[in-house]
């Protein structure tokens, strides 16, 4: 049999454990609101450097792919498109390396508060980081993007591509 002082010291723990779980569950959601913002940041620049690299129009199929686990990221032009859009969004410095200020900036623009923002840089400058034989620039940028998903995914920070495409084209409405 439960004392009073055992049940007020586990209907304690449990209070505590929920408001543990509520803020957990608010940050992921949080952090899932910034992906999807930083997502349709990029998506601002598609069809500029689409254009630019005479990339035809199946590159959205692979953009609308990006965020699911399952889907094998193979299309070399995947990762020019992404060197394109970085260096248009001006996340690259002149090693085409990503400037951390101007990428911390761009999170912080598109929702991220100052740790989510650093560990999204944080995240970045490991992949990017990360050994690799790949000489082939746009084949590079395609490693540290999947290294960049899978990061995303253990966090379980990824956005939902419905969600992102409606926050592209409500974009493109205004």
């Amino acid at each position: 049999m439960l004392t009073f002082d055992k049940m007020t010291t586990n209907t304690k723990w449990r209070a505590v454990l929920l408001i543990c779980t509520v803020i957990s569950l608010r940050e992921v959601t949080g952090s899932k609101e910034v992906m999807t913002k930083l997502t349709g940041g990029f998506a601002k620049v598609l069809e500029s450097c689409k254009n630019e690299l005479g990339i035809g129009d199946s590159i959205v199929q692979e953009f609308y792919g990006y965020w699911r686990e399952d889907y094998a990221l193979v299309n070399r032009d995947m990762g020019c498109m992404i060197i394109c859009m970085a260096s248009k969004l001006d996340l690259l410095n002149d090693e085409m390396k990503m400037h951390h200020g101007n990428a911390h900036e761009f999170a912080r623009a598109h929702g991220a508060d100052d740790d989510t923002a650093k560990q999204i840089v944080t995240i970045l400058h490991e992949c990017e980081s990360s050994p690799s034989t790949e000489d082939d620039p746009c084949l590079r940028a395609l490693e540290i993007s999947k290294c960049f998903r899978s990061r995303i995914h253990e966090l379980k920070w990824a956005p939902n591509m419905e969600v992102v495409l409606e926050e592209v084209m409500t974009g493109v409405k205004t």
